[in-house]
């Protein structure tokens, strides 16, 4: 899926904050928003190779965006609006679920809003989606990269949908290709892991998406084991 259109390469220098960065673009120290408001101290190193979007809109306070980043020889994808994009069209295509219609995003059930519903047969159902950006040198993934009450939250949503009868799930989108699997970061928040492993007994449908990523692209390719 192209994400992008107007990208640049740059080098990473610093992240003074969470919303923020300093690269280095034409030889000059430049203030580029950064897409993703995790911690990504693991892919965000100086001196890194990153790509930074150029923003259209000549009246914002940063031209850039950084949206990508090059970890261990790998593109890694790092853009927070990417994976439900990059869901969405998989979805579509069947990917997800092969009786899968009507996906709508941003769906409201009781007090909860999911990032998609759909029909799933007779069923609706929903799914959150997860962008992940934390892996190891062994080619496992880990979510979350930092505490997250928010999805633990979702996850006990998710399972109250399961078990007034709908179809339900949580979806991982890994934004690197060369991924072998997934598992709960406990260490980080162990609170998280015991979600995702209740989710599961109570029939969630968890799944690990893996992507093919360039600079301007992400593209669902298959899924992984998800460890628990």
């Amino acid at each position: 899926m192209k994400l992008y259109h107007r990208l640049k390469e740059a080098r990473f220098l610093s992240r003074p904050n969470r919303f923020i960065a300093l690269c280095e673009v034409d030889g000059a120290s430049t203030v580029c928003h950064v897409k993703n408001t995790g911690r990504c101290k693991e892919l965000l190193l100086p001196g890194a190779r990153v790509w930074l979007e150029e923003s259209a809109n000549p009246a914002r306070k940063t031209r850039f965006d950084l949206v990508a980043v090059e970890s261990r020889g790998y593109t890694v994808n790092m853009d927070s609006q990417a994976p439900n994009l990059i869901f969405a069209e998989w979805a579509r295509s069947g990917g997800y679920l092969p009786s899968l219609t009507d996906l709508k995003a941003e769906t409201t059930y009781g007090a909860s809003r999911f990032d998609f519903s759909y029909r799933a047969g007779e069923k609706q159902g929903f799914v959150e989606i997860k962008g992940v950006t934390l892996f190891d040198e062994a080619g496992m993934a880990y979510f979350p990269d930092a505490p997250t009450d928010r999805g633990v939250k979702h996850i006990h949503e998710l399972m109250a949908a399961r078990a007034a009868g709908y179809d339900a799930g949580i979806c991982f989108v890994l934004q690197r290709e060369d991924v072998i699997g997934l598992a709960p970061n406990d260490k980080t928040h162990p609170a998280f892991g015991e979600a995702l492993r209740q989710a599961h007994a109570a029939g969630v449908r968890i799944t690990a998406a893996v992507c093919h990523v360039t600079p301007d692209s992400c593209t669902i390719t298959h899924t992984v084991p998800i460890i628990l």
